[in-house]
């Protein structure tokens, strides 16, 4: 009875894992000429990403003003900026009960008269066609553009990542057949309309919440607007955790458990059903390796350690340029994954959370 059950759970699992991406779809470069556009791009101590996306927007075939906000750094972030040529404003401190990045993106978009606002994360790069492929989605879909950037990783570390970056994908449950009723975003590129933004109360509407991006999506919806996401492929990517473990442990744990309660029901429940069914696998392919009282058990554990680990693969390769390893021995990534949810657990339940040297509360 138990090898049935835990049959269904599998067959169940890798089903879920192919319903979450079926709809998976990237951004198309594209050259066409775009409307007038400002790129706002929040930074705090962002100086060893900050200028590759300088040089980036600067390649850009649609011309583009860039705004940098500098959200109080303390290293050579305003000094790179400037050295680009582009426009630094320095907002000072937030007000209560607003977050850095919110303020920064609130002071950036009444800072430009710009028909089209582009929010770019510091840590992203553009190719040439890529905002001219982005602004070809607005014309069609208008409302809120949100693109989650292919995840360039680089370090041993930073391929930790691995079920991280998966999750977030699967459980916004944009790219899911028949879910993702909810409205979801990915903060680090949104594209939207001057009009639309203000409709929709911009990021003042936002200003407390940790997770602005997906809060910034349901003020769209609310406002009667249409929210449009996809994956950046290879015309968006980003590099978030150059800086050392610390700084990948600080990221992910911000925002994970909040997220995880953030999401669509559905697909947030077929997606801890996926994980779920990986922690089975894992286990009890272990287990019957260690006991080895039945050939036939280990062996078919190891076909579901396969077919895991091959459908994990296809799905990081959409989502990052993730190694070998963290598909084929995917429990190590995995545990890295339980023990930050963990602690994302623990600070939501405290209330607040460390962030690039701020505390920022929960629900402010």
């Amino acid at each position: 009875m138990l090898e049935v059950l835990y049959a269904v759970v599998l067959v169940a699992a890798v089903l879920a894992g192919y319903g979450l991406m079926l709809r998976f779809r990237v951004v198309a470069a594209s050259g066409s000429a775009a409307g007038d556009v400002c790129a706002i791009i929040p930074a705090r101590n962002e100086q060893n990403s900050l200028p590759a996306l300088l040089e980036s927007l600067d390649r850009s075939t649609v011309p583009v003003r860039v705004l940098v906000i500098d959200d109080a750094s303390t290293d050579a972030t305003v000094a790179l900026a400037r050295e680009a040529g582009v426009e630094v404003i320095s907002p000072g401190t937030p007000p209560p009960g607003w977050t850095g990045k919110a303020w920064a993106c609130h002071v950036g978009a009444n800072s430009t008269d710009a028909e089209l606002l582009l929010f770019l994360d510091a840590d992203t790069v553009l190719a040439s066609g890529a905002l001219g492929g982005i602004v070809d989605l607005h014309r069609r879909f208008g409302g809120l553009i949100s693109v989650q950037p292919y995840h360039r990783v680089q370090r041993t570390y930073e391929q930790l990542s691995a079920y991280f970056n998966a999750v977030a994908v699967m459980a916004s449950g944009v790219f899911a057949s028949g879910v993702g009723r909810r409205p979801m975003a990915f903060g680090p590129c949104l594209l939207t309309s001057r009009d639309d933004y203000e409709r929709a109360g911009g990021h003042a509407a936002v200003r407390g919440e940790i997770l602005d991006d997906v809060e910034l999506a349901a003020a769209y919806e609310k406002a009667g607007l249409s929210v449009y996401c996809v994956a950046g492929g290879s015309q968006i990517r980003m590099r978030s955790y150059p800086n050392g473990i610390r700084q990948l442990v600080a990221g992910w744990t911000k925002n994970m458990a909040s997220g995880a309660a953030a999401t669509d029901p559905r697909a947030g429940l077929a997606t801890g059903l996926w994980i779920c069914a990986h922690h089975l696998v894992a286990v009890n392919t272990l287990l019957a390796m260690w006991t080895a009282d039945e050939a036939l058990d280990a062996g078919i554990w190891l076909l579901a350690w396969v077919v895991f680990a091959l459908q994990l693969r296809v799905i990081l390769r959409r989502v990052g340029s993730f190694r070998w390893w963290t598909w084929a021995l995917f429990p190590l990534p995995l545990l890295t994954f339980d023990l930050l949810f963990a602690i994302s657990t623990v600070n939501t339940l405290r209330g607040s959370v460390r962030w690039r040297g701020r505390t920022v509360r929960l629900g402010a």
